[in-house]
């Protein structure tokens, strides 16, 4: 991998617009990435990875001068569609937001929905990378560098937002790196449910440095999904990270179904006594695929638990990754951990799956548990459906849909189970 100074360099991240404030911490991101060393697969952190292949002087990015436009695509329209129930929207193009929509009655409420471009001072400006910064790397100093926006989302302590608020981010642009940025704040016994989508159009090579934040107050409550539809020509290298304090809980689900090479670290540190995380994903890869997820459980308080339930299956000559961390530290007294990973192989090599579970345990009386698998479909579960007049292909495609179902009937926000069914039917129909 390679990088050019004229696209990444100081000179280019002071030409975007922003208060004054944000462009300082720019140049002391984008100062510290031209330190870094670029990412290779022999670090562990991207083992099975396909980094060594990205190009970073390919791309320019996206709003410099004025390169980017407004106005809500056609595909974040789709999404708002589905779920019609809601009570905000945001819509962020390659980075920079450019609709907002928020009930009037959350308004009054204190609740705030908007972008970091015109934060003056107060809770967003402070929370804005205290999730991140403390896992950063190599593409998380690069977005902060390049920061065009970053859609908020602040619900005050005590409120509680009972229909889910949309976060679009639409990528697009041949050629182009956008940095999608999304920060959840909830204050104190505040609940709220989040629904993120990131997707961008076929036919173009486009890179998505994405990073998510959640900063969950003590006793509060966040709900949330991911779905990313990026197309085929995409690569996305994305960070979700979250803060969690006492007695505070987060319900967090990812889908992933789109990319060349998607790559999400989701990273729950839970920082106050009585934490709680429940993090689940779904990934389903064809063609030449890789989808790549890296977790960390981080518990740092006592009487702390977290949940995690990853199930994937590959197909062609797809590949997926699965890395994650259980992390036991010292307070963590009485604290509990499951973590399983469970992958679907499809179709013979180059086709496969990764899947390497860990466990760092610093704490005593702590219970923790992992668990992972890798294989074919079941071959007597076949067998049963054939023997009742199932066609093969069907049958197959069955299998596979028990399989997510699990998952998918776990989701924060049911409205949007049966649109994700639909969505992995198709991408299964569309087999070679």
């Amino acid at each position: 991998m390679s990088t050019t100074t004229l696209s990444f360099g100081a000179d280019v991240a002071r030409r975007l617009d922003g208060p004054a404030w944000l462009a300082e911490r720019r140049i002391a991101a984008v100062e510290r990435f031209a330190a870094g060393t670029a990412p290779t697969s022999s670090e562990e952190i991207w083992r099975y990875s396909r980094i060594e292949s990205l190009a970073l002087d390919r791309f320019t990015p996206a709003w410099i001068d004025g390169i980017g436009e407004a106005g809500i695509p056609p595909a974040a329209a789709a999404v708002a569609a589905a779920i019609p129930d809601r009570a905000g929207l945001i819509v962020v193009r390659n980075g920079r937001v450019v609709h907002l929509e928020l009930d009037d009655e959350l308004v009054a409420r204190g609740v705030a929905v908007g972008d970091v471009l015109e934060v003056a001072d107060g809770p967003v400006r402070e929370s804005l990378g205290t999730a991140a910064s403390s896992s950063a790397d190599w593409f998380t100093e690069l977005n902060d560098g390049f920061l065009s926006g970053a859609a908020y989302v602040h619900v005050p302590a005590g409120v509680v937002v009972e229909r889910p608020i949309v976060v679009a981010h639409w990528c697009e642009g041949d050629g182009l790196v956008s940095f999608p940025r999304t920060l959840v704040i909830l204050g104190e016994r505040a609940q709220a449910t989040v629904a993120e989508y990131h997707a961008s159009p076929s036919g173009i090579v486009h890179l998505a440095d994405a990073v998510t934040e959640f900063v969950i107050g003590d006793g509060a409550m966040l709900s949330h999904v991911a779905l990313q539809a990026h197309g085929p020509g995409t690569w996305q290298v994305a960070l979700q990270r979250s803060t969690i304090g006492r007695d505070a809980t987060l319900r967090s689900s990812a889908v992933a179904l789109g990319g060349d090479y998607a790559r999400l670290r989701s990273e729950s540190v839970l920082v106050g006594q009585g934490a709680s995380s429940d993090l689940l994903a779904v990934y389903f890869g064809t063609g030449s695929q890789t989808l790549d997820f890296r977790t960390l459980q981080d518990h740092q308080a006592p009487y702390t638990s977290s949940d995690l339930l990853f199930k994937g299956a590959v197909d062609e000559q797809a590949k997926s990754v699965y890395s994650g961390i259980v992390h036991m530290r010292v307070n963590a007294k009485k604290a509990r951990a499951n973590q399983t990973n469970r992958n679907l192989v499809l179709a013979p090599p180059p086709c496969g799956a990764e899947s390497i579970p860990n466990l760092v345990i610093e704490a005593n009386d702590v219970k923790c548990s992992h668990a992972s698998a890798i294989g074919p479909i079941d071959e007597d579960q076949l067998y049963y459906l054939q023997s009742r007049g199932i066609a093969p292909a069907d049958a197959e495609r069955l299998i596979v849909f028990g399989f997510f179902e699990d998952v998918l009937a776990r989701l924060p926000l049911a409205s949007l189970a049966e649109p994700l069914r639909t969505a992995v039917t198709a991408k299964f129909g569309g087999r070679a």
